[in-house]
């Protein structure tokens, strides 16, 4: 039997999901029958996308920001009239730096977007999800969140963060049906990661292409990955053909070594 990876007539929250790795996730579950919503603190990428893909609805939306969450809340309900699917995809990049030079209001933003923002959003969503009977929310933790990243330690720990929340609440919903699982991204091409990898050369005194070089050298595939294949994991875990899969972190990296 060919595995089911339709999640026709699902009802999908994307957080941050008006570009990036979010906008792929999106819309591969909208071309896989998904009804989608998402929200961003783009406005300009949220216009974009619902230009592109009419059929995504949108909400502009911190999700650090309690009230602001609560007012997405309110429109996921009234436009997709309940809740299947979480995505927690919003996250930040965080400061790069020595801990010793790390502001703490930097270190604070950081955690509260990545980790802060989840706990919001799956506070409103875990109800609606068991109320539908079931489903899955899936949390973006990182490769940060299973190895050491030196210069990164904010990431890093929200990162990890995200691996004992996911574990903690898988076993907490297990028995509503719910699977709760996370996705560990490597280097994934895009503008995040050219972001990344200038912040690092610029902390480190190198050029950005000696940085990007460094990291692909960790890899044991020497290869980036693409958003494309976070958001394929991202659709299995959510469609029938993961429906045993709950409380993981799964790398998608081509078997990152270091992070450096």
């Amino acid at each position: 039997m060919k595995p089911d990876l339709s999640v026709t007539g699902k009802r999908v929250l994307v957080t941050a999901g008006a570009g990036g790795i979010g906008r792929v996730i999106a819309e591969t579950f909208a071309d896989a029958g998904a009804q989608v919503h998402v929200c961003d603190v783009d406005e300009a990428a949220l216009k974009s996308l619902a230009r592109a893909r009419p059929a995504i609805s949108t909400s502009a939306c911190d999700v650090s920001d309690p009230a602001q969450v609560e007012a997405l809340f309110g429109d996921v309900k009234r436009i997709l009239g309940g809740l299947d699917v979480l995505v927690n995809n919003a996250g930040v990049a965080g400061p790069t730096g020595r801990v010793e030079d790390i502001a703490f209001e930097d270190w604070r933003r950081c955690l509260a977007v990545n980790l802060d923002g989840m706990f919001l959003c799956t506070h409103l969503a875990m109800p609606m999800i068991k109320a539908a009977g079931g489903g899955s929310i899936i949390n973006l933790s990182s490769s940060a969140g299973r190895l050491g990243f030196p210069l990164r330690s904010p990431y890093a720990a929200a990162k990890w963060g995200v691996v004992g929340y996911t574990a903690s609440l898988a076993i907490e919903a297990g028995p509503d049906q719910v699977r709760v699982n996370c996705i560990q991204p490597g280097i994934v091409e895009g503008d995040r990661i050219d972001r990344v990898a200038a912040a690092k050369a610029g902390a480190l005194g190198i050029a950005v292409e000696d940085q990007k070089r460094r990291m692909v050298q960790a890899v044991s595939m020497r290869t980036m990955v693409t958003a494309q294949d976070i958001a394929n994991t991202a659709l299995f875990l959510a469609s029938d053909a993961g429906q045993h899969i709950s409380g993981q972190a799964i790398p998608v990296c081509g078997n990152l070594e270091t992070l450096a």
